[in-house]
């Protein structure tokens, strides 16, 4: 079973349908002992990072997630949210991943960052698992204000008057920047393949 965190902050309609096309058994929620009974976590989320963290932290989800060796997916906010601050609010966050968040410069270009955009993978990550039939330059919907550093732990960039992360990983976390549930079949093949590492191709199915 894959969790998909209810943290008031995810678009969780919207990453609940593309379960049910991939046939995926999962469940919506925000109960540590569902956390714990789950395969996998996927942690979606749109919107502002100070009420995520908040939430986060009144559930007592930031230390459960700080502490898990469970693959999880970060989507969108979720991913930076990963990181250890934002400029957003500014507020620190879960610290998983290295690297502050920095807002777009609206004197450059228009903020949010909104529409389709390439991701091109990085130098010797090719043969990373999420991005299995996924070649470099593969466009991917993207919404947000915020965007994270390059490091070593990218494994993708995207380019918007500057490069920053679009897909991350470190250990058991990924975390990708654009929404594979609203990017087509590319999307719906990352999907897949968290699928496919977590269960390694044998996936179990809805009732």
């Amino acid at each position: 079973m894959i969790a998909i965190i209810d943290y008031k902050a995810g678009n969780l309609a919207s990453v609940s349908n593309s379960m049910d096309r991939l046939m995926a058994s999962y469940r919506i929620t925000n109960r540590l002992a569902d956390l714990d009974e789950a395969d996998a976590i996927i942690f979606p989320g749109v919107g502002h990072a100070v009420p995520a963290m908040r939430e986060l932290k009144h559930d007592g989800l930031d230390t459960w997630m700080k502490s898990t060796r469970k693959p999880l997916l970060g989507i969108c906010l979720g991913m930076q949210l990963l990181y250890e601050s934002t400029t957003e609010g500014p507020t620190e966050t879960l610290g998983i991943l290295p690297g502050r968040l920095e807002k777009f410069d609206s004197a450059h270009q228009k903020v949010p960052h909104m529409g389709w955009n390439t991701v091109e993978v990085q130098p010797g990550m090719k043969t990373h698992p999420l991005l299995r039939n996924i070649p470099s330059g593969t466009h991917f919907y993207h919404v947000h204000s915020y965007f994270a550093p390059v490091t070593g732990h990218t494994v993708a960039t995207a380019t918007y008057s500057h490069p920053f992360c679009a897909i991350a990983a470190r250990d058991n976390f990924m975390g990708v920047q654009f929404h594979p549930e609203k990017s087509g079949k590319a999307g719906e093949q990352l999907l897949r393949n968290f699928l496919d590492l977590v269960y390694g191709g044998m996936r179990t199915t809805t009732a």
